[in-house]
């Protein structure tokens, strides 16, 4: 739910050189055996650059807690994302997956079913994520009660909710705005209802503000879900899949048609338009949710306006250039997010001085007010996910 560390260099996240081996030589129980914690560390910066950026900035503790449900989520995106498995068999897969994460099932079985379903599209090293799942798994149930059933809950959520999106996935887009919410949730939303209970579960201060966190969570997450489907839409229909919602690019004289092909057109200029507006809303509502982390939790708050500060930047970029092409044309540069960096972690303590960083950054942007009917309270009614034995 998201370019090298430039307070923190990436290198201390990585093992001795000489124990660096190519994805093909790994094997569980070989390099790794002995240090879950180890391989954790060093497979975060192959999986995500963003999350490698973000993630060491917490408190210690907190970020192997917040390191280990990404690699999770991770692994159920791998297999949502690899176009060999059926959709029958990739939910099988994502509830084995739950059932493991909960610890009612063998997750070095679980590996060894996923592993001969992987092609080529999968990176090499989602490959070894998934092969190295029981190394994993050992971090996840070292922790306590509140943090495993944090990530237990979101998870089954996740897996169950991606599983719905497949069955509906393909060229034409979604039907509305109400249906784009409910897949950001999913795939975006429980993970900041999951950060919620992770922040305030290591902090009695933060946890004075849990109300206000949790009225906000699910857009913290939706705000940074919409910027990548926006500026990934090209990819995805490269795929055969859009995630735009028809509803509102009808209303800008945008058939289905030319929404699956992406035809671009002064419509599609406007129902653009009214997206990035959306998305931009969701990320005032990120940047309300930060400023009720309290001021001297620096590492809690620089994570999460790191990740607001670059998807901010993106929908600059998109906004900019509408008739863009391909994700790469509105990727950040390396000079725009380190300034953006050194500015948010100037003001980090000064709830004004974000603000005024934030509205100078967003200026111009649109901003499409909130539907009436969207509400931060999008929660799925999943069924009671057991609490992993200890």
């Amino acid at each position: 739910m998201l370019p090298s560390i430039f307070n923190k260099p990436l290198a201390h996240s990585f093992p001795p050189q000489s124990r660096v081996m190519s994805m093909t030589e790994y094997r569980i129980g070989e390099v790794w055996q002995d240090s879950p914690d180890a391989y954790q560390d060093y497979v975060l910066p192959l999986v995500s650059r963003t999350f490698a950026l973000t993630i060491p900035q917490l408190p210690a503790e907190l970020a192997r807690v917040i390191a280990n449900a990404y690699l999770l989520c991770r692994i159920a995106d791998t297999v949502e994302d690899e176009p060999s498995l059926e959709v029958e068999r990739k939910q099988e897969l994502e509830q084995a997956l739950i059932d493991v994460v909960a610890a009612r099932g063998s997750a070095e079985t679980l590996a060894g079913q996923i592993l001969p379903g992987l092609s080529s599209v999968t990176l090499p090293a989602e490959h070894d994520l998934v092969r190295q799942l029981p190394l994993v798994i050992a971090v996840t149930h070292s922790f306590g009660e509140v943090q495993r059933r944090a990530i237990a809950r979101c998870i089954g959520i996740m897996g169950r909710g991606m599983h719905r999106f497949q069955l509906q996935a393909g060229p034409d887009g979604l039907s509305d705005l109400k249906q784009l919410d409910s897949y950001c949730y999913f795939v975006a939303g429980v993970v900041g209802e999951m950060l919620t209970e992770l922040f305030c579960a290591h902090s009695p201060q933060i946890a004075v503000n849990a109300d206000l966190l949790q009225q906000h969570s699910v857009s913290f997450g939706q705000g940074l879900q919409m910027t990548n489907i926006l500026k990934d839409q090209w990819d995805d229909r490269s795929r055969g899949v859009c995630w735009l919602p028809r509803e509102v690019f009808l209303r800008h004289g945008v058939d289905t048609e030319a929404l699956a092909a992406g035809r671009w057109s002064e419509g599609y200029r406007e129902a653009m338009r009214e997206m990035i507006g959306v998305a931009h809303a969701h990320l005032r509502n990120a940047l309300s949710y930060t400023l009720a982390i309290p001021a001297e939790e620096v590492g809690i708050r620089r994570f999460c306006l790191w990740a607001v500060g670059l998807a901010l930047l993106t929908l600059r970029n998109i906004h900019r250039k509408p008739e863009f092409t391909a994700g790469s044309e509105v990727k950040v540069s390396r000079k725009a997010l380190a300034t953006t960096i050194m500015m948010t972690n100037m003001a980090v303590g000064s709830d004004a001085g974000l603000t005024r960083l934030f509205n100078w950054i967003s200026r111009d942007l649109p901003l499409t007010p909130l539907a009436d009917s969207w509400s931060a309270a999008l929660t799925y009614s999943a069924t009671e996910i057991p609490l992993p034995r200890t």
